[in-house]
């Protein structure tokens, strides 16, 4: 198996910005095998019975013979199965940036682009023939940010004669003003957030929801690839986080938020999704992204697996 490589289709990849040079060798690195579905379930156009998660990982997760295929491979490498998520379709592998570079027939670069540094592969990633065929997507060796948060920040504005004034609406009327239901709530339901930076205060939080009159949620971070709340200040990333989780709130009273917290790479946030989607304790019944960035900027690969 380790003698028979393909490119795998759809992972070509190009770095963008300047280069700073190598990657350390002996730097160690944890990517994100994604593997093909037993059966690829097709969406109904006008929605379908409710499948739990247990029948869903039964009939549309990963072959456990792949699966093990995979350990076979990565042992080849001297690489470390660190999680296997048949559910998620998902095996994470850490190792060097050596032993990955020849597992999967990459070179990695450190390059810089619009002031932030990130690791980078060229061209295709190689896999074992074997495996060409159940392997969806490779994520994690190139870790460049992939989406941003899409809140604005209200400017001044200048003082001049036609100068409108400023308005701002809560989110209960916004929600009133798109006919939302006044006369439900949010009890019994969880809402899933994922956020790929910033975090969040429970007394922001608290202050908050007490200037709405709204009572203030249950409000529950999950690590995702180590990623933590970690707030700083509302011009960051908090901004966002904040955002998502007062308007969620805040037009669901009573529904429970457990916020998925995830690196801002293309494995990051596609193990936030899964995480989120199979996550058998909180079991969200919605889940919420306002992140985002154009598929452009995503190998195909990565698009097949989100």
């Amino acid at each position: 198996m380790a003698n028979s490589k393909v490119p795998l289709p759809g992972s070509v990849r190009r770095p963008v910005g300047t280069r700073l040079g190598d990657v350390s060798k002996d730097e160690v690195i944890e990517i994100s095998v994604i593997l093909k579905p037993m059966t690829r379930r097709e969406v109904p156009q006008s929605g379908g019975a409710a499948v739990s998660r247990e029948e869903f990982a039964a009939s549309y997760g990963a072959d456990p013979g792949v699966i093990e295929q995979v350990k076979t491979f990565a042992g080849q490498y001297n690489l470390t199965v660190t999680e296997v998520s048949p559910e998620r379709r998902t095996v994470k592998l850490s190792g060097t940036v050596a032993d990955m570079s020849s597992a999967f027939g990459v070179n990695l670069d450190r390059y810089e682009n619009e002031g932030i540094e990130y690791r980078a592969r060229t061209g295709s990633v190689q896999v074992p023939a074997e495996l060409a065929g159940s392997i969806e997507a490779v994520l994690g060796l190139d870790n460049r940010p992939h989406v941003k948060p899409h809140f604005r920040r209200h400017e001044a504005l200048t003082p001049r004669l036609s100068a409108p004034q400023a308005v701002s609406y809560t989110p209960l009327q916004v929600a009133q003003l798109y006919q939302f239901p006044q006369d439900v709530d949010g009890t019994g339901q969880t809402i899933g957030i994922l956020e790929l930076g910033g975090g969040y205060r429970p007394d922001d939080l608290q202050t908050y929801f007490s200037s709405l009159g709204v009572k203030q949620p249950t409000v529950i971070p999950v690590s995702v690839d180590n990623a933590q709340n970690a707030p700083t200040d509302a011009n960051s990333a908090d901004g966002e986080v904040l955002l998502d989780i007062e308007v969620a709130g805040a037009v669901a009273p009573g529904a429970q938020i457990v916020v998925y917290f995830a690196p801002n790479t293309t494995n990051g946030f596609q193990d936030a999704l899964t995480t989120a989607i199979h996550d058998a304790t909180n079991k969200p019944s919605v889940i919420s992204i306002s992140w985002g960035g154009p598929e452009s900027g995503w190998t195909d690969q990565a698009n097949d697996g989100f």
